[in-house]
């Protein structure tokens, strides 16, 4: 299935190899012939069928064998890997009814990396003006309980099935939030979730452009396009494209936005069996539109993930093979996932997403379990705490003592002026209008932006490239020669030679 919404770890199976003197010790992979597992299956369906029938004559309390069949198949299927699963009827339901793009959920964005084990689960970010922004989620919160249910032991896709539901419907969620000390309780009416899956703006005080994008979909491929023409027009230094968040999507999607950049014909990435065998090659089939003068910056993180990693991958690639254009991704290494699952219907309803490939990049390499590490490490900064905040604005400075002395710029002594109360209300009421004017997403958005040292980075570094361009081109003409350019004179958070200075 070429779908890579959701996001797995394969677990290879191995043994050691016997000790000796003379031999290291060396891990070879099991091999599982198809003989040697229908015997298993044999040996074994006849133990599972007993334990059953014990169990339904022995056990003292036992109400549904239906549901225990389940989880014994659910717990065969993902001890396979992280997360493979078996769907019940209601589950697999379920997710055929997300495939749509149109749905009744409450419009968060989830934490991919959770574990079975979790007690929680983290909300990444919420959907501008969705059902949980409506009602005060916030991004960050971790989710601890649904309708009274504990989320321990239960996987991401039961939670997800837990919080959608018929349309009008409410759903009861608690939640732990940072600095405060009890659980927050929510009522969230469940309703049509749309979301917009790109975003940009024009940093005019650079010249720069800056594109999001929060998941890949056909539509989502018409609107990068829009957008890179459009910022091609207005002769921009530099492009910033913000996969950070960014869990996957439609690989179709994927190859088509890898065509704006790369030739006709490029590889984008090709999928291997268990015996390491190739099964697809997957390329581009349209002519890119970017110029090749534009400098690429892309924004990735843990959270960057499947068909993000593979388009970050294979333009970072592509550019060091082809010097067509130059990329250089920005951040923190991402999340590792190169998986195939397919989804694979079986009886009684039910069906099998099972983890059946690996996706490799055009170097022949995978991500999997391993992500893509940046050009440029840098962590993200997050913005104070709202405790820290407060305590700077009221603590924080000399002009937030009582009685402090203020004075003219030739030092003379002035009066603190405190402003009327008509002048405070004219300001509230000025903030007040201006955030209910314009698309409340952009104007969040841009906030978020603001404090973002990651992007502000970014900017710094098309800057400097920028500069060189213009006036020392030879130092830049190749991805190499840039990226050593870059790290010479950009001051990241790599690690500083220091050395002490004796006298």
């Amino acid at each position: 299935m070429k779908n890579l919404r959701y996001l797995t770890i394969i677990i290879a199976c191995s043994f050691l190899m016997p000790l000796s003197a003379d031999l290291p010790i060396e891990e070879t992979p099991v091999i599982i012939t198809d003989e040697s597992f229908e015997e298993a299956l044999f040996d074994w369906s006849r133990t599972f069928a007993q334990a059953m029938d014990i169990a339904h004559k022995k056990h003292y309390a036992i109400t549904d064998p239906k549901e225990n069949m389940i989880k014994a198949i659910d717990g065969f299927i993902n001890s396979l890997d992280a997360h493979s699963n078996f769907l019940d009827p209601k589950t697999y339901h379920e997710m055929l009814e997300m495939t749509s793009g149109e749905f009744f959920g409450v419009g968060i964005v989830i934490d991919n990396m959770r574990k079975n084990k979790d007690k929680h689960l983290t909300i990444v970010d919420t959907i501008p003006d969705g059902p949980a922004d409506k009602v005060g989620i916030q991004p960050m919160d971790k989710i601890v309980e649904v309708d009274g249910q504990l989320l321990e032991g239960l996987t991401t896709e039961k939670i997800i099935s837990l919080l959608k539901g018929e349309r009008h419907t409410t759903v009861k969620v608690k939640v732990m939030r940072e600095n405060s000390p009890d659980l927050l309780s929510f009522d969230i009416v469940r309703d049509v979730v749309k979301e917009q899956h790109s975003l940009s703006f024009h940093i005019k005080s650079h010249n720069i452009s800056y594109i999001s994008l929060s998941m890949f979909t056909d539509a989502a491929v018409k609107q990068i396009e829009a957008l890179l023409k459009k910022s091609q027009e207005q002769n921009h230094k530099g492009l910033i494209l913000d996969l950070r968040n960014n869990s996957g999507g439609l690989l179709s999607a994927a190859i088509d936005i890898a065509g704006l950049f790369v030739r006709k014909g490029s590889l984008v990435t090709l999928t291997k069996d268990k015996n390491a065998q190739e099964i697809e090659r997957y390329t581009t089939k349209r002519d890119p539109v970017i110029k090749n003068t534009l400098p690429i910056f892309i924004l990735i993180n843990n959270y960057t993930a499947s068909a993000g990693e593979i388009l970050a991958g294979c333009l970072q690639i592509n550019s060091d093979t082809t010097n067509d254009y130059q990329v250089f991704l920005v951040g923190t290494k991402t999340f590792g996932k190169g998986s195939v699952q397919e989804v694979i219907p079986i009886s009684n309803n039910c069906a099998l997403k099972i983890t059946t490939c690996l996706y490799f990049l055009p170097d022949d390499t995978t991500i999997q379990g391993s992500g893509i590490e940046p050009d440029f490490v840098i962590e993200r900064t997050t913005p104070p705490s709202e405790q820290v905040q407060w305590f700077t604005k009221n603590y924080g400075r000399e002009e937030t003592l009582d009685n402090y002395i203020k004075v003219t710029k030739d030092g003379r002594p002035l009066p603190k002026e405190k402003p009327t109360k008509s002048e405070k209300d004219k300001k509230n009421n000025k903030h007040d209008s201006d955030k209910k004017e314009g698309n409340r997403r952009q104007d969040r958005a841009k906030e978020m932006l603001q404090n973002d040292n990651q992007l502000r980075d970014c900017i710094s570094l098309i800057s400097t490239l920028h500069t060189a361009q213009t006036y020392t081109p030879d130092l830049v003409k190749t991805r190499a020669d840039a990226l050593a350019y870059l790290k010479q004179n950009h001051i990241s958070t790599d690690k500083l030679e220091i050395e002490e200075v004796k006298i």
